[in-house]
């Protein structure tokens, strides 16, 4: 049997869209053999839809889509992922659902057992899990048909009570196809292949597995859609972070016509699952994360041209030049807003950088305004001393200039905040914290230095000088980070087990970490949520990444 793996990236909503993407697909692969092509999870719709789907005209633009697909499966199988409506009153509305079409029809539909509501992901929120598990029969074979999740309860701490395979392979299938939407972080490549892998080692099986592709806002899809034989060796791998479809065979016995890629004893038999933070673990990835995430932000929004303020330091240099590879340099304008605390190498450092990506840059000092600031607010703040609120009128004077030239151009604002100053609170709202998409935020500081590196890998794009020198935010005289934060080699660890790993304070004490300052960062940490609740969205490249996949309370007096 000849089984196409197409990974498209789809557009949440946009119905006419993605339901082309997927007939033009399907024709395609038809022409060439293929018996059956299998799409990703939910991608007649997009996902994650979320409260689109309260909407009864979604469900039902939804059927129209699957029925105007159905319509070209003469001669081809076709395995879609869109809601189906649950006919039983009781329990929730909608399944998540696997539609397999066949000669113009619906030739059988499987729903979603193992719903994840953890992280970023909250489908229990809008689907019913399935209560019954039944094969596919197509072409003489029989199928497991899973989704996703379904196939992730394996190991000693399983997440479910239920595991749909052990239900289906009561049906002696001949081979697993799982349709998914597994979203992107930078352990999440190796962990699928381990996955996958156990899943054939334990029941002896083929698997096709087909992932989506693409960003939805914060989420970025990666794509990675894989064949394994029987033997759990990969035998196809679709590449990482883009469209692609590949035809694969599969013989009777359970092997396939195309060459072992991997071995099983050479793929990961566990999934990763780092104890401290590697800033360089998978760059190449977070790099294409990044920018697969900005792209398809202002694609998908109807966007083109973004605007980031260069401050000469290194989180602007890396926002800038990962927005120049996702929008092209045209489209992507620096403002310089210098102050009378802004060293004369900052300037010059930004100037080089736009040289050497040759994008346009504006130079716009802001003394003046802020010595208008100042001189009204005299009256009331009278002789007390230049403090954090001098300080933060330059950084909202600056977020004040840059949001009026995107408001007069167009433009959308990239915020160049990292994981390590939202985490701990070192950033201005309405000044630097302004922005309508964070590029860095779920980047701890020294993985934006080994970003930075990772640009500079061919050739000097990113000015030397703004790797090595000391980072500071420039609101006074010879202010540096590390005068309210601990060195960034220290401070990132520390965060990285309390965000990530989810350790208590007497755990990372028990690291090394000094014992005051474990309490003096996590009360920090907590004590900024209300912060990072007005903060724009973030890409998420980590297993833990602030917004919609960390949720704790803004109010609340743990750790504080």
């Amino acid at each position: 049997m000849k089984i196409a793996l197409a990974q498209q990236n789809y557009h949440i909503g946009n119905f006419e869209s993605n339901t082309q993407k997927i007939i033009e697909a399907a024709e395609a692969a038809k022409a060439k053999g293929a018996d059956l092509i299998v799409f990703s999870e939910l991608s007649v719709c997009g996902y994650p839809a979320r409260d689109f789907l309260e909407f009864d005209d979604f469900i039902k633009k939804c059927r129209q889509a699957v029925e105007t697909i159905a319509g070209h499966s003469k001669d081809i199988g076709i395995i879609v992922g869109a809601p189906e409506r649950n006919p039983v009153k009781d329990g929730k509305d909608l399944f998540n659902s696997a539609w397999f079409l066949y000669d113009g029809k619906v030739h059988a539909v499987v729903h979603k057992t193992l719903l994840p509501t953890y992280d970023v992901f909250d489908e229990y929120r809008y689907f019913e899990p399935a209560w019954e598990w039944n094969i596919v029969e197509f072409k003489g074979k029989k199928i497991a048909l899973t989704i996703c999740e379904d196939i992730w309860n394996l190991g000693n701490n399983p997440l479910y009570r239920i595991c749909p395979m052990d239900k289906l392979m009561g049906f002696n299938p001949d081979f697993m196809i799982n349709i998914s939407a597994s979203p992107f972080d930078y352990t999440h490549d190796e962990d699928r292949k381990a996955v996958i892998k156990a899943n054939v080692e334990k029941y002896g099986i083929p698997m096709f597995y087909c992932n989506a592709v693409g960003s939805q806002t914060e989420i970025v899809f990666d794509g990675g859609s894989y064949a394994f034989d029987k033997h759990a060796n990969l035998c196809g791998s679709l590449p990482l972070f883009r469209e692609d479809m590949q035809i694969f065979t599969l013989n009777d016995d359970g092997s396939m016509a195309e060459p072992v890629l991997e071995t099983a004893d050479r793929l990961p038999a566990y999934e990763l699952d780092p104890h401290h933070l590697d800033a360089n673990l998978n760059l190449a990835q977070i790099y294409d994360a990044l920018v697969l995430g900005i792209h398809d932000y202002f694609k998908k929004m109807g966007f083109r041209q973004a605007i980031v303020a260069s401050s000469g330091g290194i989180d602007s240099a890396v926002t800038l030049a990962l927005a120049v590879e996702a929008l092209g340099n045209q489209n992507v304008r620096a403002v310089l807003m210098p102050s009378q605390f802004s060293t004369e190498h900052s300037v010059d450092d930004a100037v080089q950088l736009s040289k050497n990506l040759n994008n346009p840059y504006d130079i716009v000092p802001i003394k003046d305004i802020f010595d208008s600031f100042t001189h009204s607010l005299k009256p009331i703040f009278g002789d007390l001393p230049f403090n954090v609120a001098e300080e933060n009128i330059q950084s909202r004077t600056r977020g004040n200039l840059v949001m009026a030239i995107a408001n007069k151009f167009n433009y959308i604002l990239l915020n160049t905040s990292n994981k390590s100053e939202l985490a701990t609170g070192y950033g201005t709202l309405y000044g630097d914290m302004a922005g309508g998409l964070g590029v860095l935020g779920d980047c701890y500081k020294l993985q934006v230095y080994a970003l930075a590196r990772y640009i500079n890998r061919n050739k000097e794009i990113i000015p030397e000088n703004i790797i090595t020198k000391a980072p500071s935010a420039e609101l006074r005289p010879g202010q540096k980070d590390s005068d309210s934060l601990p060195e960034y080699h220290i401070l990132d660890p520390l965060l990285y087990q309390y965000i990530e790993r989810r350790m208590g304070p007497n755990e990372i004490k028990s690291f090394g970490f000094d014992p005051a300052l474990v309490d003096r960062v996590l009360r920090m940490v907590n004590l900024n949520e209300y912060k990072r609740n007005q903060f724009c969205p973030i890409i998420r490249i980590s297993p833990k990444a602030f917004g919609v996949g960390r949720r704790v309370p803004i109010v609340g007096k743990y750790l504080t």
